[in-house]
């Protein structure tokens, strides 16, 4: 059964290129589509945190992966797509918690997007403690390593 979705805003910033690390400067706006009223973020300030829901739209479809390690380094595990945060996703679908700095009108300003200039939005959703892991988070060493100059 196909799904069709239709953004409903668009990320503008200075990041063009799809690398991986150094995210943690990257400030970026969003912007509602016209066909979305400005009200839709009407109490949204009242949020520190927001969950953007995105597209991979500058990725290459026939490149999609289901398993292998991760950045192609061989001194991590070869582990599913689902174990994994990379971009060639069978459905090209980000998420990321992001810091909300501000909001005017039909747009936001945004700190921890890890989504490059254009990129479309298909959902935002307030960050609410109740919707967050209840316990201790874990995840495997490679992990780590992997994080480590993400958001430097």
């Amino acid at each position: 059964m196909p799904i069709h979705l239709n953004p409903v805003a668009a990320v503008m910033n200075s990041r063009k290129d799809l690398s991986d690390d150094f995210w943690g400067t990257v400030i970026s706006e969003i912007e509602l589509n016209e066909n979305i009223p400005a009200e839709a973020f009407n109490g949204i300030d009242e949020f520190s945190h927001l969950e953007i829901i995105f597209y991979f739209d500058k990725t290459d479809g026939s490149k999609i992966v289901f398993n292998g390690h991760p950045r192609g380094n061989k001194n991590w595990p070869d582990v599913g797509i689902f174990a994994q945060r990379k971009k060639d996703r069978p459905n090209g679908i980000g998420l990321t918690i992001v810091e909300l700095i501000k909001r005017e009108g039909n747009k936001i300003w945004v700190k921890y997007l890890d989504a490059v200039d254009g990129t479309p939005i298909l959902d935002i959703k307030p960050v609410m403690k109740e919707f967050l892991p209840v316990n201790e988070i874990k995840q495997p060493q490679w992990s780590i390593e992997l994080m480590k100059d993400y958001w430097a």
